[in-house]
């Protein structure tokens, strides 16, 4: 595999993942703003608008049939989370050319379709189109309201807004329902320039080759934008210390109750600083072999799930379970009792080396799907060091015990959020 950083504006990067293990080429748009409440909507709109028609595509039919004729290539887009910023993708898909009998090159076709897409979408006077807009704020609206009714997703979001509120990380990726609302023609016509203007922006291709021409044809875009106040991806603020854990409860109408914690932590920053945090996280709550699940799960029978997850970026690390409310003290009590024995070293080297062979084992999956791997590289930006996924497995090797208690000790309990059925006594 060869990664190669090629710079083609102020703020514009693109990588070209070579990998000649798929029939497939992926090209990529990165792009990162930052989160704000007043335009955290209008831009997670961004992506799925701009892929469902253009200037040239007007409508989803003629896209469709544009897509037809590449041979099926395939259309995505997703907006997520990455550290204090909004992360906004748009990707194409299509087989390689060897595998057509077009004499044109279909890669070099696709890629030329999603640069129309973006940088030339269907507007009129300085607005999109009404109907396209509200057909996209259904759709928005019905995802936020889809994450509402999965009390799991809904317990971590609400725990995460607790925890980090007032802060960009504390706002919701998507906005929420009466944001969505307030979106204009107008409004989101103004969030694409400023997407266009001061995002920071890379660009991947994930095949075989780079289709021809195709970094020089962004270049050409870029120079005619007039690019400011590019969105600084380093600028990231760690998860806050607690000086005082905070509890919050919510009843409603659930058969289960959720509890998510979450913890802040000393260790954070990119792969350089914080992969010793990954494995301590793996260890405590990650597969079978954790201490969560064995002992809080199986062995004790306080909670139907019972896992931990971090995002090292942010030194954040949260675990969320499911409970019994007579089990959910005592679920907490003995989460925090396992958190005890790892910062004291008392897990076992067969659960350490298991955390280290999955971990690894895990890595290698990237591998296994394009859109995977473009999506690793895309959140990797921050990193000093731009190492692929075999390159963490030699890195997560060569972790101690030691490295894995120390991590340990940095962690510390900032909220924790209760979610409990109606009937019943707060507990």
């Amino acid at each position: 595999m060869s990664n190669k950083i090629i710079v083609l504006n102020e703020g514009v990067e693109g990588l070209f993942i070579q990998n000649n293990r798929f029939n497939t080429t992926s090209v990529s748009f990165n792009f990162y703003l930052p989160m704000k409440k007043q335009s955290v909507a209008n831009n997670a709109l961004l992506p799925f608008i701009l892929t469902s028609c253009s200037k040239d595509y007007p409508d989803f039919s003629a896209l469709n049939l544009k897509l037809n004729k590449l041979y099926g290539a395939r259309l995505d887009a997703s907006c997520e989370k990455y550290g204090d910023c909004q992360l906004l993708r748009m990707t194409i898909s299509v087989i390689d050319d060897k595998f057509s009998f077009d004499s044109d090159s279909l890669v070099l076709q696709a890629s030329e379709l999603l640069l129309k897409l973006v940088f030339n979408p269907n507007t009129e006077n300085g607005e999109f189109f009404e109907k396209d807009v509200e057909r996209e704020k259904r759709k928005a609206i019905e995802h936020i309201k889809g994450e509402i009714a999965e009390k799991r997703i809904y317990a971590k979001n609400r725990m995460l807004s607790e925890m980090f509120q007032g802060t960009a990380y504390g706002i919701p990726k998507c906005g929420t329902v009466d944001d969505v609302m307030q979106i204009t023609p107008k409004t989101l016509y103004e969030a694409w320039q400023n997407m266009l203007e001061t995002a920071f922006v890379r660009v991947h291709v994930v095949g075989a080759a780079i289709p021809q021409r195709f970094f020089e044809n962004i270049k050409e875009k870029f120079e005619g934008i007039n690019r400011h106040s590019i969105t600084d991806c380093s600028k990231c603020q760690p998860a806050p210390k607690a000086q005082k854990v905070n509890t919050v409860f919510e009843k409603m109408d659930v058969k289960q109750g959720k509890i998510v914690m979450g913890f802040s932590s000393d260790v954070y920053g990119d792969d350089d600083l914080s992969l010793p945090l990954l494995v301590m996280c793996d260890i405590f709550g990650g597969g079978p072999y954790s201490r969560l699940f064995t002992n809080v799960r199986e062995k004790m029978s306080l909670c139907y799930y019972c896992s931990a997850s971090s995002v090292r970026y942010k030194g954040l690390l949260t675990v969320d379970s499911g409970v019994e409310t007579e089990n959910a003290q005592k679920a907490i009590d003995q989460i925090l009792n396992q958190l005890e024995i790892m910062k004291k070293g008392e897990f076992t080297d067969d659960e350490f080396s298991a955390s280290i062979k999955s971990i690894c084992d895990s890595m290698k999956t990237y591998y296994d799907s394009q859109n995977s791997l473009d999506l690793w590289y895309a959140l990797k930006v921050n990193n000093t060091n731009l190492y692929s996924p075999e390159d963490i497995i030699q890195k997560i090797k060569t972790i101690t015990k030691q490295d894995v208690i120390y991590a340990a000790n940095g962690v510390n309990l900032h909220t924790v959020y209760k979610l409990l059925p109606k009937e019943g006594v707060i507990c």
